[in-house]
């Protein structure tokens, strides 16, 4: 055992798609000291939490609260709540994550459909509403923005859509959530889930989730309330029970809510992070945060054009917050990866599928979304690539992304 040291990880500057250097602010948060999960401080930032993920996702929903577990957890729960063994669900798939949903809902033994866009592209609402003419789904499972494309799926109109053909309307937000637009109520969301470690500056470990009323009214006729906390006032849902205890939002809600009905032992310190997470967040103000990702990831795109390379899918269509950059003939992408790693302590991405081995992925996100983050890796970049045989001119990236700093909002 004298062999293991104490934790004390190299450091590095997180510039891909996922995870990001969490702020030290929310680090310092985790560090405080636990409390029992019925003790009123405890409860008191539980409400907390609820009240400030409203704020965030822009919604009056009442159940608005954490998943523990990473983001992947928010998107089960979801799934495994709303959906019923047989359900008809709708996925369109524009890059991996479209391909997990369609993977989870599977295993929630739903009746999946689903419509692909060419990586790099995104889907018309007349084409989603068309599919859904079709398929007469009862959820339409959508991802905002997939990282493994670094596009962004326009949502604004798939909610009117989804209330015209009476289908529940849900969206998995965790790469675009902080840095992009999201109005959930605006926009006729009925389920979102998100995570801490993209825009919102946190560790992974907590999925926020809000839920609308027509999505709770549909989960509580799923209620199954276990045996040994059970009473007399407790009915079982008329629906079809949820098949996962862990993920069963319904116990969730009850434990989150004026009863405290025991479900699991709340993750304390991922719950204050979270808390941090968006009190930074909504201290900074939502539309200015999302105006800082679009600005330094403006300026990565600007730098990366300046220095000759092409990026990658869209451009109308990119998350504000990751960008794909095509790896150029004749250079090997992993072996670029490994000296900006090993030399300069940055990391950036590489893809999925079809894309593995093509792009690279820069992520401009939460505590890493600042002008010197995004110098010091297109220097770096640019260092490498010019040892590799790739030339630009000298320091053209740096210029075209302060020349990008520089210009009119």
């Amino acid at each position: 055992m004298a062999n293991f040291d104490q934790i004390n990880p190299p450091h590095r500057l997180l510039m891909g798609p996922g995870p990001i250097n969490a702020d030290p602010r929310v680090l310092r948060a985790m560090a405080s000291q636990l409390l029992g999960q019925y003790d009123p401080a405890m409860t008191g930032y539980m409400n907390e939490v609820m009240a400030l993920y409203r704020a965030l996702f822009r919604t009056e929903n009442r159940w608005t609260l954490l998943v523990d577990g990473t983001s992947r957890a928010g998107i089960e729960a979801v799934l495994v709540s709303a959906i019923r063994p047989g359900d008809k669900v709708l996925v369109p798939v524009f890059g991996r994550f479209g391909h997990l949903l369609c993977e989870i809902a599977r295993r929630c033994r739903a009746d999946v459909h689903s419509i692909e866009a060419p990586w790099g592209e995104v889907f018309s609402p007349e084409a989603i509403e068309d599919a859904i003419k079709r398929v007469r789904p009862r959820v339409l499972l959508t991802v905002q923005g997939d990282t493994s494309t670094t596009m962004l799926q326009p949502l604004e109109q798939l909610g009117d859509i989804c209330r015209r053909h009476d289908v529940l309307f849900y969206s998995d937000a965790t790469a675009s959530f902080g840095g992009n637009p999201l109005e959930t109520d605006a926009w006729g969301l009925d389920a979102v889930s998100a995570g801490l470690q993209k825009c919102l500056g946190g560790p992974s470990g907590s999925a926020p989730v809000t839920l609308s009323p027509r999505c709770e009214a549909s989960i509580r006729r799923r209620a199954c309330v276990e045996a040994g906390i059970r009473t007399a006032e407790h009915r079982q849902g008329e629906d079809e029970m949820i098949y996962s205890n862990y993920f069963d939002l319904g116990m969730i809600m009850d434990y989150w809510g004026p009863e405290r009905l025991n479900h699991h032992t709340e993750a304390t310190s991922m719950l204050f992070a979270a808390r941090e997470c968006a009190r930074l967040l909504l201290a900074e103000g939502i539309d200015a945060a999302i105006a800082r990702h679009k600005l330094h990831g403006g300026a990565m795109l600007a730098g990366i054009r300046g220095m000759g390379l092409e990026v990658f899918g869209d451009m109308r269509h990119k998350m504000n917050n990751v960008l794909g950059v095509v790896i150029p003939p004749g250079i090997a992408g992993e072996q670029v990866r490994q000296m900006m790693l090993n030399d300069f302590a940055i990391e950036i991405g590489t893809s999925f599928g079809p894309l593995h081995g093509k792009i690279w992925r820069i992520g401009t996100m939460g505590y890493n979304a600042r002008k010197d983050c995004v110098m010091q890796t297109l220097g770096a970049l640019e260092g490498v690539l010019h040892r590799l045989g790739f030339v630009s001119p000298q320091g053209a990236g740096l210029q075209a992304a302060w020349d990008s700093y520089g210009a009119p909002a």
